[in-house]
Order: C-alpha cells, then sequence, then structure tokens
C-alpha cells in the first residue's frame, strides 16, 4: 500500500547531504538531548517496528487476495474493501496529526492495529453489516498507524545522522530499505499460510472453465458456487491471521519505545484539523501537473485492486481452485519486491520515462491476453507467469509514480502526496466497489482506459517540464550577462 518515497515525503522533511561530520555534529551526537537513543536502541526499534508490520500485514495483505473468493455472497468481501479504502480517503485528510498528538507517535501504531484485528475476527462471521464495519474502522486508523510508521522511522534516521555524520537522505533511505525489504515478505508468509491451509483438494468445487478468465461474470449461477465448502479451513485461516495481527500488537506495544520528536505541531494538538483538506484540494485546482497526474495515481489503485479482487478470482480460484490464489500470489509479490529494489536504484541513471514505458507496455500487453486468453488447468504455469510479470508491472508505477511526486512537488509535498493517497485510494475503492457487477471482460477495459489516460497526463507532464526546464535555460544565459 505505501511506498518508501511517500513516508518520507509526506512528512515534509528537508534532508541534508552533509556526509562529512564537523565539530558540530560531533558535539550533537554527544548531547542526550539532541540524540536521546544509542546506537543499539535505535537499531532495535527498527527491527521491532519492520518485524510488527511483517506479521499484520502477513494477515491483512492475504486476507485481502482471498476475500473476492472466500466471501463473494452479496460481494461481502469487495464491499468490505471497498469500504476500507473509502475511510482511508476520509482519515488520511483528518486523522494522523490528531491521533499522534493525542496518544503519541509510539502508541498510535498499536492502537490503529487494533481495527486490522476486528477485521480479521469479522471474517469468522462474514456479513455484509459487519464486515463493512469493521472495514470502516480499519481505513480510519490505516493512515494515522502509517503516518506514526513514517514520522518515527524518519525520526530514528534524523538521530543516527547526527552520531554517524552521515546524511539524513542516505540514513532514512537506508532504514526504509531494510524496513520495506521485511514489509514485503509479508507476501510470501501470508500466501504461503493460505496455501498449505486450502491445499487438500477434497470437498473443494469448482467453476465450469469456459466461464472463467475474461468471460467471468459475478451473476452466472455456477460461478456462484463456494470455491471451499468445508468452512474449518476458512476458520482455521482466519484464526491463524487473527494471531498474527495480535502478535504484531504485543511485539509493537512491549518492545517499541517512546520517543518525543524534535518537532511536535502543538497547534493542532488534542483537536481535529481541516488544514490538510484545505491544503490538499488548493493544491489540487491550482497545479495543473496534479490534475494531468489524476488517471495515472487511480491506475495505481485500479491495477492492484484488479490483480487482488479479480485475477485471484475469475483466473486462479475458477480455474484451479482458491488453495492455489497464495502460492500464485507468492510470486507476484517476490517480483514486485526485487523489481522495486533494482527499479528504485536504476531511475537515478535512465530517469522515468523508460520505466513507465516498460509499465505500459507489460500491463498493456497483459491485460490483451487476459482478455483473448481462456484459462485452463494444463497451463498452470501461465498462471504464475502472468503473475510475476504484472508484480514488475506494478513495481515499476509504484516506485516511479512516488518518485515522480517527490521530484515535481518539493515545495508542497504533503498536500501532492495527500493528493497521491487521496486518488490511489479512488482507484481501490472504485475498483472494489463495483466488482460483483460487470463481467472481467468490462474491468479490464477499464484497466486498460485508466492506462492509456494515464500514460497519456504522464507524457502531458514529461512534456510541460521539459519546456519549463527549456525555458530556464534560454533565460540563465541573459541573467548571468546582467
Amino acid at each position: 500500500m505505501e511506498k518508501n518515497g511517500t513516508d518520507k515525503a509526506a512528512l515534509g522533511h528537508e534532508l541534508t547531504s552533509n556526509s562529512v561530520p564537523d565539530k558540530s555534529t560531533v558535539a550533537e551526537a554527544e548531547d542526550p538531548l539532541k540524540c536521546p537513543m544509542s546506537r543499539l536502541r535505535i537499531f532495535k526499534n527498527i527491527l521491532v517496528l519492520s518485524f510488527g508490520f511483517m506479521f499484520l500485514f502477513t494477515a491483512f495483505q492475504s486476507m485481502a487476495n482471498l476475500q473476492t473468493s472466500l466471501n463473494k455472497e452479496q460481494g461481502v468481501g469487495a464491499w468490505s474493501l471497498s469500504a476500507i479504502y473509502a475511510a482511508l480517503i476520509v482519515s488520511c485528510m483528518f486523522l494522523p496529526k490528531f491521533i499522534i498528538g493525542l496518544v503519541g507517535c509510539k502508541w498510535t501504531i498499536p492502537v490503529c492495529m487494533i481495527g486490522y484485528a476486528l477485521y480479521m475476527a469479522a471474517n469468522f462471521y462474514a456479513v455484509i453489516w459487519l464486515m463493512t464495519i469493521a472495514g470502516v474502522i480499519l481505513g480510519f486508523g490505516a493512515a494515522p498507524m502509517w503516518s506514526a510508521k513514517c514520522t518515527y522511522l524518519t525520526q530514528l534516521g534524523v538521530w543516527y545522522s547526527r552520531m554517524t555524520g552521515q546524511s539524513e537522505d542516505a540514513i532514512i533511505n537506508r532504514f526504509f530499505g531494510f524496513f520495506f525489504m521485511m514489509f514485503q515478505t509479508s507476501q510470501i508468509w501470508g500466501n504461503l499460510i493460505s496455501s498449505l491451509v486450502f491445499t487438500s483438494k477434497e470437498n473443494q468445487t469448482q467453476s465450469n472453465t469456459t466461464q472463467c478468465g475474461a468471460d467471468f461474470c459475478p451473476g452466472d449461477a455456477e460461478n456462484n458456487t463456494n470455491l471451499d465448502q468445508n468452512k474449518d479451513r476458512v476458520y482455521t485461516v482466519c484464526g491463524i491471521y487473527l494471531a498474527c495481527a495480535v502478535i504484531a500488537m504485543i511485539v509493537v506495544s512491549t518492545l517499541l519505545d517512546p520517543i518525543k520528536l524534535d518537532k511536535e505541531d502543538s497547534s493542532t494538538k488534542g483537536r481535529l484539523s481541516p488544514d490538510l483538506l484545505i491544503a490538499t484540494f488548493k493544491h489540487l485546482f491550482t497545479s495543473p501537473t496534479q490534475i494531468l497526474l489524476i488517471p495515472l495515481t487511480m491506475y495505481s489503485g485500479v491495477e492492484q485492486a484488479f490483480v487482488s479482487g479479480d485475477y485471484t478470482k475469475s483466473y486462479i480460484s475458477c480455474v484451479l481452485g482458491v488453495w492455489n490464489v497464495g502460492y500464485i500470489m507468492i510470486v507476484y509479490g517476490v517480483a514486485d519486491a526485487i523489481c522495486s529494489f533494482l527499479f528504485g536504484r536504476l531511475v537515478q541513471y535512465v530517469g522515468h520515462i523508460p520505466f513507465f514505458v516498460l509499465a505500459t507496455i507489460v500491463h498493456g500487453a497483459l491485460q490483451i491476453i487476459l482478455l483473448l486468453w481462456t484459462p485452463t488447468p494444463d497451463r498452470e504455469v501461465l498462471f504464475y507467469v502472468i503473475a510475476a510479470f504484472w508484480g514488475m508491472g506494478d513495481a515499476v508505477i509504484q516506485t516511479q509514480i512516488n518518485a515522480l511526486y517527490g521530484a515535481l512537488f518539493t515545495e508542497n509535498t504533503e498536500a501532492a502526496f495527500a493528493n497521491y493517497r487521496l486518488w490511489e485510494s479512488m482507484g481501490f475503492m472504485m475498483t472494489y466497489a463495483y466488482n460483483n457487477y460487470p463481467c472481467t471482460n468490462i474491468k479490464l477495459y477499464v484497466c486498460l482506459g485508466f492506462l492509456g489516460a494515464g500514460m497519456l497526463g504522464y507524457t502531458a507532464v514529461e512534456i510541460k517540464e521539459r519546456n519549463k526546464k527549456q525555458e530556464k535555460e534560454d533565460i540563465t544565459p541573459t541573467t548571468t550577462r546582467l
């Protein structure tokens, strides 16, 4: 859901680039008021935070992948996921500063994790009203939890930078890199759990494969058969995921040290403030570049919701059975993690354009293949190949959009990344909301439409920025002569 660039830039920190310690840096490092934690405690807290989120999202990401397959009666699973992102849109505008100011940076994290645990527990009695309420609670807690995590890691990076004299940018990048390395493994563990629990095929039925893939329609009777008749397995998975969420809360509550931030905003402490909401929409209506990026930002949510909500249901569960969802999504997660790591480092050498071209080709080709392909059980390897390439394309979309926002909106990062979260969440919410109505081929056309519109908008942004840069270069020599 969140990436390194978003986390840092959204906080609005100005990162320095000094790499050689001077006398003032050494003095700061020796001052316990400037660096209240030892190196060992800093490393311990990074590890605790990383393990906590790994356990939590081992549960949540894998449960989200299964929602549209296991809880599809009356669209319970899709509606609950849509509710999460609708609540997240509201939450990110009002709650992060308020909650962090109320209970502190550390305690915001385990308190908000309660919403994730409640969502896991709600799956034991998966009716639409209960799952929707649980989704709303989770969504309201998600934005403060992620903001607190970003703030906590960034503050640790600032303190460690003072100790060592290294640049804050380098240290914070290193800390976030380790965190997301641990975080991304949650896709592996969670999906492995679900596949091992559902691995037995006895008493499990599949749909007619002629109505799977692009021809899958939620309203067809044969596609509404329960893909796992044994409720014991469903309860086992829910129980394991609930335990993972509880472990995450316990780990963070007991082992993470409380911190006092160097800069605390007392103006919003203890009260809700619409300041970010106002800044978000002011930025939207005054920035043509932001408007051009809306389709691409929404595509980020649309494509992620499609692969977790429709590819898992219309292709994997429908043809191979729900017990294969986890194995195939592990490949997706691994490809996404590896490519995110590689592409995030290669962009400084080749720029954004080649990667966005790659994403357009890969995702565009996959969506056309999914429209034309009739999936069959004897071509099981193709399900894994498609998942791997979709993960590669998603890695481009996530890393490059975050980096692009960070590069374009350096003077208004908080409002810009609030727009990023707003429009990406809108893409998620919209895709999950209509999940239970059109056939899969219509959803693929929607994906292609957003991909095309998004890349046209991005192309216009590149042309606009290149013209702006050229104008500055034309003016600079004249200014120098004066």
